[in-house]
């Protein structure tokens, strides 16, 4: 019954950062930042999804950090960032590129990788100059840029109006999540995860999602319930991979698909059978190696520009 913001030991366990700094928005909302990993070594930034938190990645964060510099952040709301009354796709780009510039030298290239509504902020992001100065490549897991709750799977109707309603009043419910109970948990695992996702995984997502505060959660239900990033994507011009769990309900494979569609650079799609909405969690060897292949692909190919043209 306890309200842990995540699980303290296992391999979803999150890793004590190198350092930890405090990135400051256009708008002055302040972000909690988690530096992992050796100064100089390639750099990765993650990007975190709705009522979620930087413990969501603590398997990718403890897989990379060994030879990279692994940068991870709270959304604001979220985590250790301190709620702020702007929810909008526009300040998680503004908030992106806050951290980017805290955390990069000017001109440093870095994979970016985003799930779920982190995937989102990185296509908000897609037309803004810091965004391509640092972004070399992305890793866009579990995510989509339009159609949000009308093509949720969650509520298990047919698709139409009345589907929709229901799952809008689900999703953008004011209602307290309460403690991690073994009811949350199979909630929770049939809402995000897939049928085969072991206790652990589960255990680790539930601490995780019931520590994102109510007001924070219902916020943010808003602005996903409208958004609309399909124009941005196709700006996002830099190597793209996406990552996608055929059993996902919170955003189906029908998102993925449409964004391998719509990307100008798309370089591989991934669909994991059986697998849900919380990919990184499910798979997190796989979601750690798409990021070391496209630092290794396209970090080290920049690197090598760089110095020739220099």
């Amino acid at each position: 019954m306890s309200r842990l913001m995540h699980v303290a030991s296992g391999p979803y366990a999150p890793p004590v950062p190198a350092r930890e700094l405090t990135a400051v928005s256009a708008d002055g909302a302040r972000l909690h930042v988690e530096v992992h990993g050796a100064d100089g070594a390639p750099a990765v930034v993650l990007s975190h999804g709705w009522s979620c938190s930087t413990a969501f990645w603590a398997a990718q964060i403890r897989d990379l950090a060994a030879d990279h510099r692994v940068i991870a952040y709270d959304q604001r709301g979220h985590g250790r960032s301190p709620a702020n009354p702007v929810c909008s796709a526009d300040a998680l780009a503004d908030d992106l590129e806050a951290v980017l510039a805290a955390t990069l030298a000017p001109g440093e290239k870095a994979v970016l990788a985003g799930h779920s509504m982190g995937g989102m902020t990185l296509m908000a992001a897609a037309g803004r100059d810091r965004f391509r100065e640092h972004a070399g490549a992305v890793l866009l897991c579990s995510t989509g840029s339009s159609r949000l709750v009308a093509e949720s799977l969650v509520v298990p109707m047919r698709a139409g109006r009345s589907r929709t309603w229901l799952t809008r009043k689900v999703l953008g419910s004011r209602a307290p999540l309460g403690p991690v109970t073994p009811v949350a948990r199979r909630i929770l695992k049939y809402a995000t995860m897939g049928p085969g996702s072991a206790p652990g995984m589960v255990e680790a997502c539930a601490r995780i999602v019931h520590a994102c505060p109510r007001k924070v959660r219902y916020a943010w239900s808003h602005v996903l319930d409208t958004l609309d990033l399909d124009h941005r994507v196709r700006e996002l011009s830099v190597p793209a991979a996406v990552v996608v769990g055929t059993a996902d309900r919170m955003t189906p494979v029908v998102h993925a698909r449409s964004l391998v569609a719509a990307l100008p650079n798309c370089v591989g799609s991934t669909e994991l059978p059986g697998l849900g909405h919380m990919t990184p969690v499910e798979a997190p060897a796989l979601v750690a190696t798409r990021i070391r292949e496209l630092v290794s692909t396209y970090i080290g190919s920049q690197r090598i520009e760089q110095k020739e043209g220099a």
